[in-house]
């Protein structure tokens, strides 16, 4: 790298031409990443301006249009959509923006010029305190660009109404990515007792007591998060049970009380953030899968799933097994899925498949 494309600040915009002198497209650089260049469009004739942006905007729009039947989606997701570094979840007239990279920072006047143009939403909430951002060199901040956020804000999800704290609740506010495995999960509830550990804001949860089951306990060490679930179970007419606890300790304590559950859900935060991480977090799941499964009753259903990239899913399975097996019981493996339609692959970055969940018969 010359001192010249050294000294170009970080986020700029930049042609990429090979050695052939070939202009293979427009891309933002930053000199002091691992990974230096992002392309964002391959003609490099194409200013990146509000018009651009508006188009990648409108055309993701459309398809998540075409997917659901309300405006309550992840409208951006990175590279799958045309613009890495960019996350954005739509919540209706309010919007969360994640930008994860430096060009995607500098980028921000024309991002939110263009969301005006596509959404004009009444509100835009900054999210911009991802870890990842410290690999660009970017500090952590949240705030509002657009309009005013007095609280959480509703949204929909597989026909039931949910709060999100976009402001204090984790990622982006919601975890849009689980939506089709919280709809198969609810199928199982149906006159069966739900166990729903690591809550967030009670997605499994009030699913699973829509769709009929006997009694539905949701675990937590957050107590904002649990109001938030009991908020939305009332939002839609129903019950659930919350516990505010660590949830490795609840389910030593469930266990040694004899309790067993028809459906038990183990959505855990990352255990893996980065490579170095794999062995500890490894067991992690094994001994959350150790502890899940002695709670689900003969012919009952576990559910565990992974948000972690730098846990591959053959390691998963690996290690979710491992811990049946140490507790001693059987399974069959019902359903491996990852993240729902409006969180699209880049078939060039398979380890953009970050999520994934499994169902298990446990005997």
């Amino acid at each position: 790298m010359t001192p010249e494309v050294k000294a170009l600040p970080p986020g700029s915009l930049v042609q990429l031409i090979d050695a052939g002198d070939e202009k293979l497209g427009t891309a933002t650089f930053n000199p002091h990443c691992l990974i230096a260049a992002r392309v964002i469009c391959r003609d490099p004739t194409k200013a990146i301006d509000v018009d651009f942006l508006a188009t990648r905007l409108a055309l993701a729009r459309n398809l998540r249009d075409d997917l659901f039947g309300h405006p309550h989606y992840r409208l951006i997701h990175s590279e799958a959509d045309g613009l890495p570094g960019l996350i954005i979840d739509r919540y209706g007239d309010v919007v969360s923006v994640q930008a994860n990279t430096a060009g995607m920072e500098l980028l921000e006047p024309v991002i939110l010029a263009a969301l005006d143009r596509v959404l004009d939403p009444r509100a835009v909430l900054m999210r911009n305190d991802s870890p990842v951002r410290g690999l660009e060199g970017l500090a952590l901040e949240r705030r509002v660009a657009k309009g005013t956020l007095d609280g959480p804000v509703e949204l929909m999800e597989n026909g039931l109404r949910f709060l999100a704290d976009l402001g204090e609740g984790q990622k982006t506010g919601w975890f849009f990515d689980q939506r089709d495995n919280r709809a198969f999960a609810a199928t199982l509830a149906k006159g069966r007792t739900v166990l729903d550990l690591y809550s967030y804001a009670g997605g499994f949860a009030v699913a699973a007591a829509s769709a009929g089951a006997t009694a539905v306990t949701a675990v937590d060490r957050s107590a904002e998060c649990l109001e938030l679930a009991e908020q939305s179970a009332k939002l839609n007419g129903l019950s659930i049970q919350t516990v505010r606890a660590e949830v490795f300790a609840e389910m030593e304590r469930l266990a040694a009380g004899g309790h067993k559950f028809g459906l038990v859900v183990a959505d855990p935060p990352a255990f893996v953030k980065s490579r170095k991480d794999l062995g500890v977090g490894a067991k992690g799941y094994r001994k959350m899968a150790r502890l899940a499964a002695a709670l689900v009753e003969p012919g009952g259903f576990l559910v565990t799933a992974s948000c972690s990239h730098h846990m591959p899913l053959d390691r998963f399975i690996e290690e979710i097994t491992h811990g049946l097996d140490t507790a001693g019981r059987s399974a069959r493996i019902l359903r491996i899925a990852g993240a729902g339609p409006d969180h699209p692959l880049h078939p060039h970055l398979p380890e953009s498949a970050y999520l994934k969940a499994m169902v298990m018969q446990v005997d």
